[in-house]
C-alpha cells in the first residue's frame, strides 16, 4: 500500500512539474513532422475582371524584371486550339496591358522576346481547414474601438458602426468552404538563347467555374455508383 501510494505521488509531482513548461517533442523521429506554413494570402478568381487583373500584374512584374535588359518587342503566340477560356482570356489581356502601357508588341518572333503563358490547373481534396478570423467578438470589440472618435449620440448609432466596421473586416474573406481548384501561373520571357525573365502565381478557383479553366466538370455523385459489366454468353 506504501509503495502505491508513493508512486501516485511521484507521478503527481512529475505532471505538476510538466504543468508549467511545454514537454519537448521525441529528439528522434522515422519521418518528419508536419507542421503549417505561416497564414498567408492567396486571391480567389470569381471574374473576368480579375483575370484583366492578373494580366496587368503581369505586365507590371515583366516590366520591373526586364530593366535591365536590352530593349525588344514582345511576342505572345496565339494559345493552342486545345487552351481553356480563361488562358485564351489571358493571352489577350496581356497584349491589351503592354500596348496600354507603351511596349512594342510583335506580330511575329524574329527579333522580338518570347512571352510564354502555362497555366496548370490542380485539384485538391475536399473539406481543407480553413481558419478566416482570429475571432469574431475580437472583430465587433475592435469596430467599436475604431469608431468612438466619431462620438455617437444615440447607442444605436455605435451598434450601426460596429456592425459595419465588422462587415468591413470580413468583406475581405472568401465566403464558403476553401476551393477545391487552384491555378498556378507560369510565365516566362525568353529568346532562342536563355530567359531573362520569369515568375509564377498561385490562385484559387471557384469550384462552379472549373471549366473556365480546363478541369471537366466531376461526374454526378450517382453515377459513381454504377458499373457497367460486360455478359458474354456460352458458346
Amino acid at each position: 500500500m506504501v509503495t502505491k501510494t508513493a508512486a501516485i505521488l511521484i507521478s503527481g509531482a512529475l505532471l505538476a512539474g510538466c504543468a508549467g513548461r511545454q514537454i519537448p517533442q521525441t529528439p528522434y523521429s522515422p519521418v518528419p513532422v508536419a507542421n503549417n506554413f505561416p497564414t498567408s494570402n492567396q486571391y480567389t478568381l470569381q471574374a473576368t475582371a480579375h483575370w484583366a487583373a492578373i494580366a496587368q500584374h503581369i505586365e507590371q512584374g515583366l516590366a520591373a524584371d526586364l530593366k535591365k535588359s536590352p530593349t525588344r518587342p514582345f511576342f505572345i503566340a496565339e494559345p493552342p486550339p486545345q487552351a481553356s477560356p480563361f488562358q485564351r482570356a489571358l493571352s489577350a489581356q496581356l497584349v491589351s496591358a503592354l500596348v496600354r502601357d507603351g511596349h512594342v508588341v510583335s506580330r511575329t518572333p524574329a527579333g522580338s522576346f518570347k512571352i510564354d503563358i502555362d497555366v496548370q490547373a490542380l485539384t485538391f481534396a475536399p473539406g481543407r481547414t480553413q481558419y478566416r478570423y482570429p475571432g469574431e467578438p475580437t472583430a465587433i470589440a475592435a469596430g467599436v474601438l475604431a469608431l468612438t472618435a466619431i462620438k455617437p449620440v444615440a447607442g444605436v448609432i455605435a451598434g450601426v458602426a460596429a456592425y459595419d466596421a465588422y462587415q468591413y473586416q470580413h468583406a475581405k474573406f472568401d465566403a464558403g468552404a476553401t476551393p477545391q481548384t487552384e491555378l498556378l501561373v507560369t510565365v516566362s520571357v525568353s529568346d532562342q538563347y536563355r530567359y531573362y525573365a520569369r515568375n509564377s502565381s498561385a490562385y484559387y478557383v471557384a469550384d462552379s467555374d472549373r471549366t473556365l479553366y480546363g478541369i471537366p466538370p466531376e461526374a454526378p455523385p450517382e453515377s459513381k455508383l454504377l458499373k457497367t459489366f460486360q455478359v458474354k454468353g456460352d458458346r
